[in-house]
């Protein structure tokens, strides 16, 4: 598939990372690299590092790893890179090295678990960094639904569309056409993990995966208790208020012990902020 970004700024502008950002770049190579090495071992790299569902499941768990950075060929290569490039440069800037990083790791290794589980069975490999290019897209079209793509070089789409204009093309083609050399089921996936990470907690990039529920939490609860103190303090200055009012009617010595335990207490805590500042 073929497509150019319009940027907001016009054809052309570049983010603050520049046309290559460190981990833009970083992939370029390592993919770039993998890609000369299998002019010169084809065959033993496709079968140690490309994705073998049934290899994976007899316990080869690096596969879902190495097999995004194997290509079939020329084209390959060239249209993952392209897109790698020009629609992971903006989100890089964006979200930073190491959150882009961590996040197309994600949905490639997401996308290999995805393929592993499906086609649990087979020992054809899977290869090629499109599960993880598939979450760019995702992004891509989540972060700026209305930036311009053209499709094909030719037909202007807004990115949200293009999304799933690709989304559903997959999932009809995942069972019509399940023999034809394409990773359907990886492309899927990295749609799928991308949506899944992108979604989970309030602010997804400010704690790992795993932790955002528990983070989440957290913050709840010291909501909760905040609001509760705040209760407590409220209830305490209206109580000293209405003491307040009882000595200017009878006096101080009139008092009944329970006024002046909260006139007590209101001393405490006043003595114990006034220590924490």
């Amino acid at each position: 598939m073929g497509y150019t970004v319009v940027n907001r700024g016009g054809f052309g502008t570049w983010g603050g990372g520049g046309m290559f950002p460190p981990a833009i770049k970083a992939l370029l190579w390592a993919n770039g690299g993998m890609f000369l090495a299998q002019m010169y071992a084809s065959a033993p790299l496709l079968h140690y590092l490309g994705l073998s569902p049934a290899m994976v499941m007899k316990g080869a768990v690096w596969q879902l790893f190495t097999y995004m950075f194997l290509h079939g060929d020329f084209f390959h290569i060239l249209f993952n890179m392209l897109a790698l490039w020009m629609f992971g440069r903006d989100i890089e800037d964006v979200w930073g090295t190491r959150a882009f990083l961590k996040y197309y790791m994600i949905c490639g290794i997401g996308a290999g678990v995805v393929t592993a589980l499906v086609l649990w069975g087979s020992v054809v490999p899977t290869i090629g960094a499109s599960g993880a290019i598939f979450g760019i897209l995702l992004a891509f079209g989540m972060l700026w639904p209305d930036r311009i793509i053209y499709l094909w070089f030719f037909f202007p789409i807004k990115a949200k569309y293009m999304v799933m204009l690709f989304g559903a093309l997959e999932l009809v083609a995942s069972f019509k056409f399940t023999a034809d050399g394409v990773g359907h089921f990886t492309h899927l996936g990295g749609l799928a993990i991308g949506f899944l990470y992108l979604k989970m907690g309030d602010r997804p990039f400010r704690f790992p995966r795993p932790l955002a529920f528990l983070g989440v939490w957290r913050g709840r609860q010291k909501a909760r208790r905040l609001k509760k103190q705040w209760e407590d303090q409220r209830a305490l200055m209206e109580a000293v208020d209405r003491v307040l009012d009882r000595i200017n009617e009878v006096g101080f010595e009139q008092l009944t012990p329970e006024e002046k335990a909260i006139l007590e207490r209101a001393s405490q805590k006043l003595s114990t902020e006034k220590s924490k500042s």
